[in-house]
């Protein structure tokens, strides 16, 4: 298994609470993730990246953690979650673990203990005597009275969140302790979410112009703070690191994932998620914006290129399904699914598949707020409601823009259930399992699983793809994508149509086609008349310079 394997891998991420239930408890589990480690196989993916397993009181799904070294008994035991290693490694697959490492729970030893000014604890979180008017990322104030310390306590997050205090030396090699203890147990990366929210302000002021991010996004410290734990932890381990970035900078990237690995091996930023929030407002009802999202796109892979690493993706446990979202939910969910997969897949960095993306699942169009499960879509929908929408249209915000979209069960065959669980899952699954299922897509050699099989072997065969530098054919069309990837061998051309309607341009291509979600293409000089949610690759092969 190789150093640099992310270079042309592709990982798969897994959201254990549903994925697949052995127990019949509703809950995945440990166990499940193994039984579908063939499946993974199949699929081809280098990688998985599982997210919070540890124990937790499940306010934000786990990402509330109370004991880092412990795995939640909803899940399984360590044993399970050894057995999983050491699978996964049999089948060269990697294991990539989740790490919160901006807050822990209120429920863990060290905030309960914490809470007593005196305690050696108390400096492992942020306490202050009056508030700052920050707010939550989850709607409300940041701060949160405890009676016990007689102070406020930060939390970016759930007011069960409490931040860690990164100032505090003894703090960070607790930290560096917890990631030797499970590269110790053999993983091989790991997730560090919202790590860029980790270096705090020396001083705490007001924010009279925003929520008080800028404070604290890319913070002061920020660099010197992975730099130490990369050169205590995660170089030592050789440990591939992926650092979730919220509301990052380009330059700050550079640097976090830059060539060298002195910070992380790559980041996730989420700009281009952002292109269906009309100014910046996540909970409204809107479509995408095509040519912010190719900006977007392009902005990032000319920057990152010969400087830095990026993550792909499209989805993960916190954003609506892709084909819902820029795709089609209908007759032309494969061919939309399948153009979407393609897009991404093209690109510099490493693409990461999130559960049940490569069968092409869809939103699950719940229709009353008791079928979700999110704590921040309750919150949306208690906000929606003091603003005085009605709730036809606030159902349909939630429907469009909840993370539980992502988060249904994941559909295996046309089982009850979807083959999930045989208990009642934690959440319902998505109504239309029997038509879209893994088992279905398997025995169809059409379907989006082999798009996807195809495209991550491609990425091990075409060098273009990881090294090739990108420029935007068509940046200025609605919704014609083209894009090309060059080194100094190969030319590798993307053409794709993000509409539902037929597309005729003029864009420079050449070479053979390699990729096609239709049987056919018309091309005739320099025009490409294109499908609905049609997609092409093109390969040219250029002549090496002969050296005398």
């Amino acid at each position: 298994m190789s150093k640099n394997w992310w270079k042309d891998g592709v990982i798969y991420q897994i959201y254990p609470k549903s994925f697949q239930d052995t127990t019949g408890s509703g809950t995945g589990d440990i166990q499940g993730i193994i039984q579908r480690l063939d499946y993974l196989q199949t699929l081809g993916v280098d990688g998985i990246w599982i997210t919070p397993m540890y124990v937790s009181p499940q306010i934000d799904n786990g990402y509330d953690i109370a004991n880092y070294r412990e795995i939640d008994p909803i899940y399984g035991t360590m044993a399970d979650f050894e057995q999983l290693i050491a699978q996964a490694h049999q089948r060269d697959i990697y294991v990539v673990m989740d790490m919160v490492f901006n807050h822990s729970s209120t429920f863990h030893e060290w905030f309960k203990q914490g809470e007593d000014p005196n305690s050696e604890y108390h400096d492992f979180y942020i306490w202050r005597d009056t508030p700052t008017n920050w707010r939550s990322k989850f709607g409300g104030s940041a701060w949160q009275w405890s009676d016990k310390a007689q102070k406020y306590y930060l939390h970016l997050f759930t007011t069960e969140q409490a931040d860690l205090n990164w100032e505090n030396p003894r703090l960070r090699a607790e930290l560096v302790e917890i990631c030797r203890f499970w590269a110790e147990k053999g993983i091989d990366g790991l997730r560090l979410d919202v790590v860029n929210l980790i270096s705090k302000p020396e001083q705490f002021e007001d924010d009279f112009e925003g929520d008080g991010r800028r404070f604290y996004t890319d913070g002061h410290k920020i660099h010197h703070y992975l730099q130490e734990l990369n050169q205590k932890a995660l170089t030592p381990y050789g440990l591939m690191t992926v650092g979730e970035m919220s509301s990052t900078q380009l330059e700050h990237c550079q640097q976090y994932a830059n060539l060298a690995g002195t910070e992380l091996s790559m980041t996730f930023n989420f700009h281009h998620l952002k292109v269906d929030y009309p100014n910046g407002e996540k909970w409204t009802y809107a479509p995408p914006d095509y040519v912010q999202l190719k900006s977007i796109f392009n902005y990032w892979q000319q920057g990152m290129h010969n400087k830095a690493w990026n993550a792909l993706f499209w989805c993960n446990h916190d954003q609506p399904r892709i084909v819902s979202r820029f795709g089609d939910e209908g007759e032309l969910r494969t061919v939309s699914a399948k153009m979407l997969a393609m897009l991404l897949h093209g690109m510099q960095g490493t693409p990461y598949i999130y559960q049940g993306e490569e069968i092409g699942m869809t939103n699950p169009n719940f229709t009353t707020i008791e079928k979700y499960r999110d704590v921040e879509s309750f919150n949306a929908y208690a906000n929606l409601q003091k603003k005085g929408e009605n709730e036809p249209l606030i159902l349909k915000i939630l429907a469009q823009k909840s993370r539980d979209n992502s988060r249904t069960p994941m559909q295996w065959n046309a089982s009850e259930n979807a083959g999930f669980s045989t208990g009642t899952p934690w959440i319902e699954v998505a109504e239309n399992y029997r038509e879209i299922n893994a088992e279905q897509a398997l025995a169809d050699s059409h379907s989006v699983f082999y798009t996807y099989q195809s495209l991550i072997k491609l990425r091990k065969t075409l060098e273009v793809l990881t090294d090739g530098d990108y420029t935007d054919l068509l940046l200025e069309h609605s919704c014609v994508w083209a894009y090309c990837r060059q080194n100094a061998t190969q030319k590798f051309t993307v053409v794709a149509n993000l509409s539902r309607e037929e597309q005729v341009v003029s864009v420079p291509i050449s070479g053979q086609i390699l990729m096609n979600n239709y049987n056919t293409v018309e091309m005739l000089d320099k025009q490409i008349c294109l499908q609905p949610f049609q997609a092409v690759y093109l390969l040219e092969q250029e002549k090496i310079a002969e050296h005398s």
